[in-house]
């Protein structure tokens, strides 16, 4: 048996013999050299990070373009950093299983060092902060999820956080943006140094949007006098501090008991997944699909290593935007999200097992080929016919991806506008007709019968985290199985609050029609799958 601490230079047989792809670097002077002159920094040490950046790092290391090895920053979850990176000298086992069964293992080693960020951490504070006062770091990359650049609440008001972020002092922040903020500042205040600010979460203009959280907390503290405006006007300046887009395409699931048995079997040790006190799931390995995209701004003030050797595509942030656009508003996460939604409400706990409902998958095509490709703008990179045909039809039913709809439906709220909400402005510059619209109507009226957290067979079940549930299950929490509805009623203050879905429904003539299907959908039990069966076959 192979563990992950077993030393790889020496004996690279061990490894070898179990299947398991070696670095070509020494972690230690790797780590070294970050510790001496750090590039990379990386905002959130979960799975998508483990699988896909920290591989690209490793591909770097390996080829001799990235000469230090990645800092991880958690600032969520300490568990992760205690339990995850820490008692495994922070490496992990990337394994990419494709929908034929095969399983290509690496072990990663190209993290550094790894910190639990915030300001409860003494120690993590300060060291986070010398980092960034060195000459030598040249960007930041982030995957802290849609939640994670949050300052206000569902009205649009600054959230108490952040209110108290911005009156405070930056040594005190809590907020994401607060305590990045403060890194920025110490940055600057070390001579106005030059890096990039690299978003690479999940959600269409991510860059524009982390740079108008740190010019929130910014703002607020020059406002008050806790900074110089020569702060603000520092991160304004995108030739000192840019915040370059991305798109990032990767389905990587929490760790799989299934795959950590079949890790054991091949002579792997380290197999026991960890589900840390804050409810993080993750393993001393990553399972995840073959494909993947990185598309990246090249906007680096400080300089950048080759990236484009590791297969990221580096481009203009129209071209981004384009790619983005097609991939987060219309291609595959609107269909992810349409799955998980119907999916956790059917009772299904496997987003591959889904698709062998044909109503589901009737569903999606229609959503993918028939409502959104009209409104995609081609990003020339990649083709959207060719992208949903490969999700459709190869990435999706992929039973070696054990992903399931409990863990895509987590944060929808943050994500309607984004999936939902930017196609139907398209629909309304463009002037076309919603009128033929129904997979996205039947989608938000599903979201709003997810809230009942009551599926279809009548059972109650524990919806996904969602930072919005507390304030939405209300409107919904009454309504039983049978009972003569007013939908318009019950659902107009959730329908109506434009900051969940970025578009005015009634501008797009869909109320009356999501508020039908929600009627249809809590008639009876099993209503919900006869209410997808008869529309989505009309």
């Amino acid at each position: 048996m192979v563990r992950l601490n077993d030393d790889y230079q020496q004996n690279p047989e061990s490894f070898e013999k179990v299947g398991i792809a070696v670095p070509k670097f020494d972690q230690k002077e790797i780590t070294e050299a970050a510790e001496n002159q750090p590039i990379w920094v990386h905002f959130g040490g979960g799975n998508l990070f483990r699988c896909f950046h920290a591989k690209i790092a490793q591909n770097l290391l390996n080829s001799k373009e990235l000469k230090a090895g990645v800092i991880v920053a958690e600032t969520y979850d300490d568990g992760v950093v205690d339990q995850a990176y820490k008692p495994y000298n922070n490496r992990v086992l990337q394994v990419v299983m494709d929908e034929k069964g095969n399983y290509d293992k690496t072990l990663v080693a190209s993290v550094a060092d790894a910190i639990y960020y915030n300001h409860t951490n003494v120690a993590g504070w300060a060291k986070l902060k010398h980092v960034f006062e060195q000459p030598s770091l040249q960007f930041v990359t982030m995957s802290i999820t849609e939640k994670g650049y949050a300052l206000r609440d569902v009205n649009g008001n600054l959230s108490p956080a952040a209110v108290a972020d911005i009156d405070g002092e930056p040594e005190a922040a809590t907020t994401n943006m607060g305590a990045i903020a403060r890194l920025l500042l110490a940055r600057f205040n070390a001579g106005k140094l030059p890096i990039a600010m690299v978003s690479t979460d999940n959600f269409s203009e991510n860059g524009k949007r982390f740079e108008k959280g740190i010019l929130t907390i910014a703002e607020g503290w020059a406002k008050h006098g806790t900074v110089s405006q020569d702060f603000v006007d520092y991160l304004k300046n995108p030739q000192l501090v840019s915040f370059p887009w991305s798109m990032i395409d990767r389905i990587t699931p929490n760790p799989a008991e299934s795959v950590a048995s079949i890790l054991k079997d091949s002579g792997f040790e380290d197999t026991g997944i960890i589900h840390t006190d804050k409810h993080t799931n993750i393993a001393p390995f990553g399972n995840t699909e073959v494909t993947h995209y990185l598309v990246i701004e090249d906007s680096f003030p400080n300089g950048r290593p080759a990236l484009e050797k590791a297969g990221v595509i580096l481009t203009s942030r129209d071209v981004v935007n384009d790619a983005d656009q097609m991939k987060v508003t219309a291609c595959l996460n609107p269909l992810h999200t349409g799955l998980a939604i119907f999916g956790s409400l059917l009772g299904y706990t496997s987003i591959a097992e889904e698709m062998e409902n044909p109503d589901l998958v009737a569903l999606i095509k229609q959503l993918g080929y028939n409502e959104d490709l009209p409104v995609v703008k081609d990003p020339k990179i990649i083709n959207p016919k060719a992208f949903i045909d490969e999700v459709i039809n190869k990435r999706l039913p992929n039973k070696n991806i054990p992903d399931t709809p409990q863990r895509i439906a987590s944060d929808t709220s943050q994500k309607l506008a984004i999936r939902y909400g930017v196609t139907l402005q398209h629909y309304l510059d463009s002037g076309k007709s919603t009128a033929d619209l129904k997979a996205i109507p039947l989608i938000i009226a599903g979201w709003c019968r997810f809230l009942m957290a009551i599926q279809d067979d009548g059972q109650a079940f524990e919806p996904s985290r969602d930072p919005l549930l507390s304030e939405l299950q209300p409107y919904v929490s009454k309504i039983q199985l049978g009972d003569n509805v007013d939908a318009h009623e019950v659902l107009k203050p959730i329908l109506s609050n434009q900051s969940i879905f970025s578009v005015d429904l009634d501008k797009a003539g869909l109320t009356s029609q999501i508020e039908a299907y929600f009627t249809d959908m809590v008639a009876a039990p099993g209503a919900v799958a006869k209410t997808l069966h008869s529309v989505i076959n009309a």
